[in-house]
């Protein structure tokens, strides 16, 4: 069965953004090449496309910026000050207005977006829904030669693969050879 063109399992659509250019193997492709491949992935997700309002080459640095983003959270390492820059730059682009509404019989003041954020913007909002979750762990798949990224929100935040199958079996095969621990 021929591999998917994008690999959506990080959970969070900012890490399946960031997995656009890895995957699993010794030599992933590049999921984004060029700007087609870019609005192809835009819809894979259901985003607004942004195109209009950025470059491709913007798109690019986005990723980078948000790549050395999740190594440093797997890391455990504090976030990179020119990722936070950058979210908060395009989180900034977002339309919309304070309200106050009421939830669970308290007042609370909300941004409510005019509609759909552009895709960058929408990237931007889940790396930061992310690093405001302190429950929230990024992790990189423990699979042999898979580096995509994934949250973890498990209970023991125990889990090491990005999905079951097949970099799940093939990890629970080498921990019990000792391979992995």
């Amino acid at each position: 069965m021929p591999e998917p063109e994008f690999i959506l399992l990080g959970d969070a659509i900012w890490l399946d953004f960031v997995n656009t250019a890895r995957g699993r193997g010794a030599a992933p492709p590049d999921r984004l090449p060029d700007p087609a491949a870019w609005d192809r992935w835009v819809a894979a997700l259901r985003l607004r496309p942004d195109a209009d309002e950025l470059g491709f080459d913007d798109v690019r640095r986005t990723r980078d910026a948000l790549s050395v983003l999740a190594e440093a959270l797997d890391a455990g390492e504090r976030p990179p000050a020119p990722a936070i820059t950058l979210l908060n730059d395009l989180l900034g682009r977002s339309s919309g207005s304070e309200q106050l509404t009421r939830a669970g019989g308290e007042w609370q003041l909300r941004f409510a977006p005019a509609g759909p954020p552009p895709a960058l913007v929408a990237v931007a909002r889940s790396a930061a829904l992310t690093l405001g979750d302190p429950l929230l762990m990024v992790r990189r798949c423990a699979g042999a030669d898979c580096s995509l990224l994934f949250t973890d929100d498990s209970v023991t935040q125990g889990r090491r693969c990005c999905s079951p199958d097949p970099c799940g079996r093939t990890a629970r095969v080498e921990r019990r050879r000792g391979l992995l621990k």
